[in-house]
Formats: C-alpha cells, structure tokens, sequence
C-alpha cells in the first residue's frame, strides 16, 4: 500500500468512528484531541503559512494504543483548532510499525517533519531488542499534504560513536532548531547501562547530519531514569532550558509519582562541544496526575516560548477509550524563567473564549456556594488572603456522590489535589509545597468536561489530571478553615 493510499483508508475509518466518539460526554470542548481514537505526545509543534499546527501520535484505528500515525490540527489563534488530513502513516520499511514522535522546522517556505522510524524486527518476539528505530524526515509545501524522504532514514544507529553503548530499539523523538545559521537537533536515548541520553546533530541543510556529542546524560547514581524521551531545547529569558521526559524515575516523597515524567534542566549550551552544562536538580514541570511528552516552539510572532504537553499518563485509566476515543492535549502555556524556575502560564489567547462573567469580592466564613458559580467548562479565577484562615478546601465538579477537592494547608504549607470521587476510574491525590505570597494563594483553574489544570501562584505550579465525573457534576463550592477575603472570577467556556 502506498503512503497516500493508507492515508487515504485511515481518514476514511475515522470519519466512521467520530460520529460514535462525538456522542462522549467527555469529549473536550476547547482542547486538542483527535475526531476520533487513540493518540498520544504532540508532535511537530510550529508555525507556518499564517497558523500555527500540533501533530499528534495517532492510531486511527482504535481507541488503543496501535501503529503510530501523526493526525494533525492547525489554528490561527491557538484557541479554535481545526483537524487536518492525517499527515503521516507507516507504510515504509524503515517506519512500518509506527511513525513515532518528532517536531517541525520551515526552511525556503518548506516544512520539514522529523520523526522517529519505528520497525519490529521479529514479530514474534515481543522483547525491546527485536526494535529498532531511525531518525526520518517527511516535507510540505503547503503544510498539509507530505511527501516522505527517498533516501529516509537520515540518521540510522551508526551515525554516533559504538562506545557510546547506545540501544537500537531506544534512539527517538528528534527536536530540530535552528542557531547561528546552523540546524540541530536532539534526540532522546538509552544506553546498555540502563540510563538516559540526549544526543545532538548538526546540519546545514536539514537533510545531511552530522553527530556532535552526549549534549547530556544521567549516570547510574542519579535517579533520572532509564530512557530520556521528547527531549527540548530552548532559550527562555535569556536562559538556555533543556526539557526532557524521563521514564524510571523513582519517587521522591511528593514529587515523580507518575509512571514516567516530565521536566527540565537549566543549564548552559556549548554549540563548540555540544555539551549542556546542567545547573539545577531535575524539576517537574506540573505535579498532577497527567501531563506528558511535552513539545515546545519558539513563538517568534510574539516572542515568547510556548509548550503544549500530552494530558494522559501512560498505563492510567482512560474510561473514554469505552466510547471511541483515548487522550487530549494540554491547553497551550507560555513558559517563562522567573527565579531561576520555569513558570508555565496559560496562553492570554484563551480569554477569547470567555463568557457569562460572575465575580465576588468576598469574605468566606463557612461553606457555601455562589450563585452563578458552577458549571463543567469554565475558567475559575481566584486570590485567597489566608491571613485569618488555616486554610481551605475548594470542590469541582461536585454532585450528589461526586467532587473534586483541591485543598491547601496553611501550617504544612501543602497543596493537594484529590480524586478520589473524581468520578469512573481514578482515584488518589498529588501534592505539592507552595509558599503563600503575602499570605495570599492565587489559582487559575480551567476545568473542560474531562480535565482540570490548575495554575498556581501565577505559573510557579501547575497541576493537571483527567476526571470523569458525570453530567450532574456542575457544584462548586467553597470551604474556608477560619475567614478567608476572597477575589473570585468566573466564566462560562
């Protein structure tokens, strides 16, 4: 089957199952996710002719994960998406089983499309070792329709040195960018040793690569885990930030309780040696339940840095894969270095979706619901002046047996989401220490009809996670521990 015929039959057994995934309660309403199926990281973050697009790891063909494809969406505006034709799918020798994650980069009103080529080598033998995956490349002159290269993959396993002990089956999720009239990405690996890597090219040309070195790595003592997949490189506030997503990470107390992670080093890039120079411990980039494989570009139009991230976790409950669809996107967020920290804030664009405002300006003394306050799709503003209170609870999406808590204690200085009666399927609770600002804690929460993310302190925190309450879950209502003066704006979605 040629690439355009299998293009062809995906989009065609998607039309099908979106009209069933459509009738899904939870489906979002302002979120990316696809009409219909499984997917996965973003992919191929970028802009190009007038809009910006986010590739996704797709399988169209079931609601489990599958034979990666890249669906794709595009906007103008970063708020109202719309699908576009599925972009690629594995139809070649080199990434017949998958056409796993990579990103995007324009040159001479091209778009390039860098991925990873996944094969199984033995079919009947499940183990990693019987993987191998290269680096590849598909282009566009329009941003739509992609041809793949002739002589793809560019970047096959001996193109860095043997002694680096570097496993065939884990070298994937190429990030391109460009410096000082040169082109190079990173690409994420594992080593036989069991750790992670991160590994930088340089081209001239996007099409001919050269190996320059380990850009990082973590060694055998550090608890950074096993493989480094989607790693990042940017420049933000005039410091350099590498982001990477490791898998086998060990807890440690509240922090790494997922099944993988997602984070970033501050540090400083040597383009001579290829070297980065980490300066900082690994820090999380959002604390709840879901957020992975997160994929940044530089927003040159506006100058600023944006990042959009995978709102699911590997091997968690997805009680929609039941109705014909599996995963979202993140709400696009501005990363911005502030003492010597990533804050992620939510993108200004999305005040475009506001409606219906109801605010307060308030003294909370005892629980109690506000009138005009409640809903499933909504953005909630709040300023808490906790200088009389311990503390508080705030519950979302509260019904009869339902509620999400987000909670926040004064003494321990612990913020916590929990839930436990978050509706089918998930369960427990994540926290993380948060240091009041004058005695005031400020969040903004958007809640879509299957997710919450919740920034803190204007970005210091986020935390996200999927819930699955039912229809009747619309009750928000507010529990003061002592007298809390309270700022309040609320808008419908």
């Amino acid at each position: 089957m040629t690439h355009l015929e299998a293009l062809a039959k995906a989009e065609q057994y998607q039309s099908k199952m979106a009209k069933i995934a459509k009738k899904s309660y939870w489906k979002p309403q302002y979120h990316i996710s696809a009409p219909a199926n499984w997917i996965n990281d973003p992919n191929g973050f970028c802009y190009f002719n007038g809009e910006y697009h986010v590739f996704y790891q797709y399988h169209p063909y079931s609601s489990q994960w599958g034979p990666m494809h890249w669906g794709h969406v595009a906007s103008k505006d970063l708020v109202n998406w719309k699908t576009k034709p599925i972009a690629l799918a594995p139809t070649d020798e080199y990434d017949k089983d998958g056409c796993f994650s990579g990103s995007a980069i324009e040159k001479d009103n091209t778009l390039y499309l860098f991925y990873t080529g996944h094969v199984v080598l033995d079919k009947e033998n499940d183990k990693d070792d019987a993987q191998l995956q290269t680096q590849c490349v598909a282009i566009s002159e329009d941003g739509i329709n992609f041809k793949k290269l002739e002589n793809n993959p560019i970047i096959n396993i001996d193109s860095f040195p043997e002694d680096l002990n570097i496993l065939k089956e884990h070298f994937r999720d190429p990030k391109v960018w460009k410096y000082n009239n040169m082109y190079y990405k990173v690409v994420g690996a594992q080593t036989t040793e069991k750790t992670g890597q991160a590994l930088i090219y340089k081209s001239e040309d996007l099409l001919n690569w050269e190996f320059v070195n380990v850009m990082a790595m973590s060694t055998e003592e550090e608890n950074l885990g096993f493989m480094w997949e989607c790693p990042n490189f940017a420049e933000i506030d005039n410091h350099e930030v590498l982001i990477l997503s490791p898998q086998g990470v060990e807890p440690e107390g509240n922090k790494f309780l997922n099944l993988h992670q997602s984070g970033y080093f501050l540090g400083k890039m040597d383009y001579n040696t290829g070297i980065f120079e980490r300066e900082n411990d690994f820090e999380m980039l959002d604390y709840g339940f879901d957020f992975y494989a997160p994929q940044i570009m530089q927003d040159e139009k506006n100058n600023r840095c944006l990042m959009i991230g995978w709102l699911a976790m590997w091997e968690s409950e997805m009680p929609e894969q039941e109705e014909g669809w599996a995963g979202m996107m993140s709400i696009p967020r501005v990363l911005e270095v502030k003492n010597n920290k990533v804050y992620s804030l939510p993108i200004p664009e999305l005040k475009k979706l506001r409606k219906n405002n109801v605010n307060y300006d308030v003294n909370l003394v005892q629980n109690c619901i506000l009138e005009g306050i409640n809903g499933d799709c909504y953005e909630l503003n709040t300023v808490f002046d906790l200088t009389k209170a311990n503390g508080f609870n705030l519950k979302l999406r509260v019904s009869e047996n339902e509620e999400t808590v987000i909670s926040y204690d004064k003494n321990s200085k612990i913020f916590k989401l929990n839930r436990d009666k978050s509706g089918k399927g998930v369960t427990g609770e994540r926290e993380v220490k948060v240091n009041l600002q004058d005695e005031k804690i400020s969040l903004q929460i958007f809640s879509d009809y299957s997710s919450l993310e919740i920034f803190i302190n204007g970005g210091e925190y986020v935390i996200s996670s999927r819930i699955y309450p039912t229809q009747e879950a619309t009750g928000i209502v507010f529990e003061p521990m002592g007298e809390i003066k309270a700022k309040i704006d609320f808008y419908e979605i």
